[in-house]
């Protein structure tokens, strides 16, 4: 499908806006089916476990070396954004485990900034701490910073949820 000549988007008729936006996903390769790889139960783990590498954990910190391979970039050669959010909260979570145990916990809300782009062969220092610990809620905060110039590339701050017990 050839690319649509460039035209002021705030001119665009409803059906002209439908038609770039599907060309967008078409673009992005919506109509390929995922690999066997991407059905697997265990896919997610498996592409953190793939990138994340030499951890060290205390009871209030957590850091960890990510190498940036080709398959977790983007088209523009640079870590892709859902990558960032997935390693986010993978360390995010064992920090808040290191911190209150192994309790059952749920993601409630994870917020990340996009500061500067990390490039494919790079090394980036992922450290997650906590923010705050209470009985019922654990939030961390997550850097990564470019591991030979200690630039910061992206920051989060994740909040978990502590399940109650169930009284029977």
């Amino acid at each position: 499908m050839p690319s649509p000549p460039p035209v002021n988007p705030q001119r665009l008729s409803p059906a002209e806006s439908r038609v770039r936006t599907l060309h967008f996903f078409h673009g992005l390769g919506v109509d390929v089916p995922l690999p066997a790889s991407a059905e697997r139960a265990d896919a997610y783990v498996a592409l953190v476990r793939a990138i994340v590498s030499s951890a060290t954990v205390s009871s209030s910190r957590v850091s960890c070396t990510l190498t940036i391979s080709p398959g977790v970039a983007n088209q523009y050669n640079t870590l892709d954004g859902g990558a960032v959010a997935a390693v986010a909260e993978t360390v995010g979570l064992a920090c808040a485990r290191a911190a209150a145990g192994d309790k059952e916990m749920f993601l409630g809300e994870l917020s990340t900034a996009y500061l500067a782009a990390a490039r494919v062969n790079s090394e980036v220092d992922v450290e997650a701490q906590i923010l705050r610990k209470g009985r019922s809620v654990v939030v961390t905060t997550i850097e990564f910073r470019l591991k030979d110039t200690k630039k910061l590339c992206y920051t989060s701050r994740a909040t978990f949820y502590i399940m109650p017990v169930a009284s029977l």
